[in-house]
């Protein structure tokens, strides 16, 4: 079973590698985009917005049909995307290069995450996703870098080109290794059903959990660097502090899985953990100079590397295995909207005030969303005499 495992961790590193190593880089890859500001922040919004709308479509759709002829087309459609700049080689196609990109990753994103809960034993799932985050977090730090030097290479055609290689291998090794998972047999769910499922708090304290890592992630991300810059750091070590953040969240996720399934961490206190982990990192940034900065980065990873593997591990154990798909792609639709949000908010409040108020606004928000975990205790049936 663990030979099964790698290619699903190879699936998110090039969904990871796909977004990143893209993005970061298309106002190098051609003069015409980098004078286009519009053109530019659209083929940057469309390969998030196929995956906010799609995922949920697919992760039902790998629940109906398996989730393994899911992950095999959306890896092939990756390809076939990429392999499409490659041959027509013109900027002008580039958004539908990069539309097709998301919507396969929409695909086998989910997918591989259904494929993991599904092929692990419940008691191994913190350590399965664990390393499955892992992968992908290497993705996202090593994206922007290998993106960079492939376009130095060969321009925007080499790197779709490497793309489109990577998710072809990926695929005839997901053929080869991952079993067959046949969908599992399952009652017709009601829209009322479903509202009421992913409405419930099994589902929903996870998924906010996800969400706000995501946009403390985002933030660390996009805003650490102009806060070194402010500081007077050079851009290599603001470059080496966001590094400093994805290492902290690649390499905490098998850990925190580890404990998981171990017993040393339950999921309620370790999602707490990682949020007030979380909050303190977007605390320590708006400290003044480079012990801001690094301090804000490490914590921010560490705090969102905890709470990923649990997330996840959290919602499988909680959905019926015949639904675990639909659950996967919900999921990654509120990551994507906190990966959306975060920014957006730290954005808002420095336009009005200072930079410092974004972090603290969204630290205090992120250090508040540990009092929706508490649950209920359930009431004691009442004895009849």
């Amino acid at each position: 079973m663990r030979t099964a495992m790698w290619p699903l961790y190879a699936a998110g590193f090039t969904t990871a590698f796909g977004a990143h190593g893209i993005a970061a880089n298309l106002g190098q890859g051609e003069e015409d985009l980098a004078t286009s500001l519009l053109y530019l922040g659209l083929l940057l919004a469309l390969y998030d917005g196929a995956e906010v709308v799609l995922k949920p479509v697919f992760g039902t759709l790998a629940d109906r049909v398996g989730a393994r002829p899911v992950l095999l087309g959306g890896l092939v459609a990756f390809a076939a995307a990429s392999a499409l700049f490659v041959v027509v080689r013109d900027p002008d196609w580039l958004w539908a290069a990069r539309l097709g990109q998301g919507a396969a990753a929409s695909a086998f994103s989910p997918a591989a995450s259904a494929l993991v809960a599904r092929l692990n034993p419940a008691a191994k799932h913190g350590r399965a996703f664990g390393s499955y985050g892992f992968h992908k977090s290497i993705g996202y730090t090593a994206g922007p870098l290998l993106g960079g030097a492939l376009i130095w290479l060969g321009g925007l055609t080499l790197l779709f080109a490497v793309l489109a290689a990577l998710a072809a291998t990926v695929a005839v090794w997901a053929a080869l290794a991952v079993p067959a998972v046949p969908p599992l047999p399952k009652e017709r769910q009601t829209v009322l059903g479903l509202v009421r499922r992913l409405t419930d708090g099994a589902f929903l304290r996870p998924v906010a959990a996800l969400a706000a890592a995501t946009a403390a992630l985002s933030a660390g991300v996009g805003f650490l660097p102009l806060s070194g810059a402010a500081a007077g750091l050079t851009p290599l070590a603001t470059g080496a502090a966001v590094s400093v953040l994805a290492a902290c969240a690649a390499f905490t996720q098998p850990w925190a899985g580890r404990r998981l399934d171990g017993g040393r961490l339950t999921t309620r206190s370790g999602l707490i953990a990682g949020l007030l982990v979380t909050a303190a990192g977007l605390g320590a940034a708006t400290l003044p100079g480079a012990v801001g900065v690094l301090a804000g980065a490490a914590l921010i990873g560490a705090g969102t590397g905890v709470i990923t593997p649990l997330g996840f591990a959290a919602l499988a154990a909680a959905t019926p295995r015949e639904r675990l798909g639909q659950t996967m792609g919900t999921a990654e639709l509120g990551r994507e909207l906190g990966d959306a949000g975060g920014p957006l908010l730290v954005a808002a409040i420095a336009a009005t005030a200072t930079l410092t108020w974004g972090y603290a606004t969204l630290a205090l928000l992120t250090a508040l969303l540990p009092l929706t975990l508490r649950t209920r205790p359930t009431p004691a049936p009442t004895q009849v005499a």
